[in-house]
């Protein structure tokens, strides 16, 4: 079989064309030779093989064919396939599964260690068009032929902005799936962080000026790293540590950050993809990091222990004159005005994740960004940073109402966007666990909180989700527990209605507890009860309600409503279309 492929953009050398005409018959080699003579004259050159393809010997090639050709000694046979693959890839996928089940998968693999640029960028291309989709099996299919591996070992040697785009993207496509991510972490995580991570952050000095930083640098491939990364810390407690630990990781994040907010442009998805990463790897620190048991608070009350006996000489956050408010080793949680450790030394690397000077810049991104899933990240941050009984999430809870960042939650409650109200709720609820912080939130958050339920069988214009609604009266009953004040005022609201419809007529199990729970806690207040009762209350309105059937969940969750979730992105994937020259079989 003789084979011919039609390159409109440039011509083969003069060795390939030899080496080509001497496998045709008579009729192709003096086209072929005809095809060299016009190619500077690229228009009469199209006409020219234009009219050969009407010959009907013409046809397309066969997938099986073109997937031969890859391996053909030609480099720009191999190259001009991996196109052609990559172009017939693009949003098919009976064509990637064609291209698994014919081997395909391997043999781009290897062309990703070809010496030549144009072979491995076009295969890269086409796997990265392959593993777009919802068909994990192309995926575990570049895995098993050790692809990722390729992919690591190409964006190392490349210094090619659009090779990086290539492998960054299928890399970001690889890492949706659940069982690639550690393998992504272990084989790429310091090389994406080295490679794109800080070099594109920012995070590096100005050469005509040391003392000032650069700003980051929105480009494609670090769009590309960034996604991939924020899917890969949702994995797990192993992923979050590894991440966490990844020298430059954090710091760089941190600081692509900042120069977002200071150059007001943090409506783009890097800047999503950052804040998801850090509110990931923010998840549980407060029992994931090392040496955390040392900050923890007994279980047996909700006093703060001392971070524990430094050594001699050693130096420590905490060392030096206690701040006010602690007494024989413990924070007293009724004085109001807990001062901040002083720290001698810069925190670095997974410290700055918690320290109190982030919460500033999450406030500011609360503040700026129009992105629901930034805002929901953010605020996701911050609830992750407030929650648990240990020293660094006090400070934390301190800081925001320092930093006047309770007005700026509370806003955000009345958001249309779902996911960004139930985090900013959670956070809330985890930032009531300080005292004087509850009192603020009962004063002036209770009436959007209550603004979001639903009453009964009408809902509000926004129509939250069962989870939202479960978090808003999980915050609202932690709002009033030790808080007779608070529950005065939920009362004043008028929110005793809406919690009786939802405890009685919600097809939400959850919903109905979550309500439940708060109503006996309103009622278990004995000084609000003659209110109550002139309002037309009684004490079987704050009944849990019984019934033989269980309800639905509306969200299928069973158990407690979690206060602190990871994130990644379920719509992630790169895909792209080629423009490629065509392929033709005789």
């Amino acid at each position: 079989m003789c084979v011919y492929i039609c390159l409109y953009r440039s011509g083969y050398d003069d060795a390939f064309m030899a080496q080509l005409e001497g496998n045709l018959n008579p009729f192709f080699q003096a086209m072929c030779r005809a095809q060299t003579l016009q190619l500077p004259h690229k228009r009469s050159s199209m006409v020219s093989l234009d009219s050969i393809r009407r010959d009907p010997r013409w046809r397309d090639p066969n997938l099986h064919e073109v997937i031969s050709m890859l391996s053909h000694p030609m480099d720009p046979v191999k190259s001009n396939a991996a196109a052609y693959l990559q172009h017939l890839c693009y949003e098919n996928d009976r064509i990637k599964q064609e291209v698994r089940h014919l081997n395909g998968v391997p043999i781009l693999v290897g062309l990703l260690d070809h010496p030549k640029a144009e072979v491995h960028r076009k295969a890269c291309g086409a796997l990265r068009n392959i593993s777009f989709g919802k068909d994990h099996n192309n995926k575990m299919a570049i895995k098993n032929c050790d692809g990722i591996q390729a992919l690591v070992r190409l964006l190392r040697k490349t210094s090619s902005m659009e090779v990086k785009e290539l492998v960054t993207g299928t890399l970001w496509n690889l890492s949706s799936h659940e069982p690639l991510k550690m393998m992504v972490i272990n084989h790429g995580l310091q090389t994406l962080t080295d490679e794109i991570i800080i070099p594109h952050s920012g995070w590096k000095r100005d050469l005509a000026d040391p003392s000032k930083l650069q700003s980051a640098e929105w480009t494609t491939v670090f769009k590309n790293t960034s996604g991939c990364l924020r899917n890969v810390s949702s994995d797990g407690a192993e992923a979050r540590q590894r991440l966490r630990e990844c020298e430059g990781l954090v710091a760089a994040l941190l600081h692509a950050l900042q120069s977002a907010v200071v150059n007001k442009d943090t409506d783009n998805k890097s800047v999503e993809n950052c804040v998801c990463i850090l509110r990931n790897l923010s998840y549980h620190v407060h029992k994931e990091i090392p040496g955390a048991e040392r900050f923890q608070e007994p279980h047996g009350n909700h006093l703060m222990r001392s971070i524990g006996h430094p050594k001699k000489n050693e130096p420590d956050c905490f060392s030096g004159k206690r701040p006010k408010g602690w007494k024989n080793g413990f924070v007293d949680r009724k004085y109001s005005t807990l001062d901040l450790p002083k720290c001698a030394e810069l925190m670095k690397g997974l410290e700055l994740l918690y320290q109190p000077e982030v919460v500033r810049l999450y406030l500011s991104l609360l503040t700026c960004s129009h992105n629901h899933n930034t805002l929901e990240a953010a605020a996701g941050a911050l609830q992750n940073l407030a929650a648990g009984h240990w020293a660094w999430s006090s400070y934390i809870r301190a800081t925001v109402r320092k930093e006047k960042g309770l007005p700026i939650l509370v806003e955000l409650l009345r958001s249309d966007a779902d996911k960004a109200v139930r985090a900013v709720a959670i956070a809330l609820r985890n930032l009531a666990m300080d005292r004087r912080n509850k009192d603020l939130i009962g004063n002036y958050a209770l009436r959007d909180l209550v603004g979001n339920l639903p009453c009964g069988q009408q809902h509000p214009a926004k129509n939250l989700e069962g989870d939202t609604v479960v978090s808003i009266l999980n915050t609202i009953h932690e709002i009033i527990t030790d808080n007779p004040e608070n529950a005065r005022l939920l009362i004043q609201g008028h929110a005793v209605q809406k919690l009786v419809a939802i405890n009685k007529s919600s097809q939400s199990a959850r919903e109905t507890k979550a309500a439940s729970h708060v109503l006996q806690t309103i009622w278990a207040y004995k000084d609000l009860r003659n209110t109550l009762n002139k309002a037309g209350w009684n004490k079987s309105h704050f009944k849990p309600t019984t019934t033989g059937v269980p309800k639905k969940s509306k969200s299928g969750k069973q158990g407690s409503d979690d206060i602190t979730l990871p994130l990644m992105d379920k719509t992630q994937g790169q895909k792209i279309a080629a423009c490629i020259p065509s392929v033709n079989f005789y």
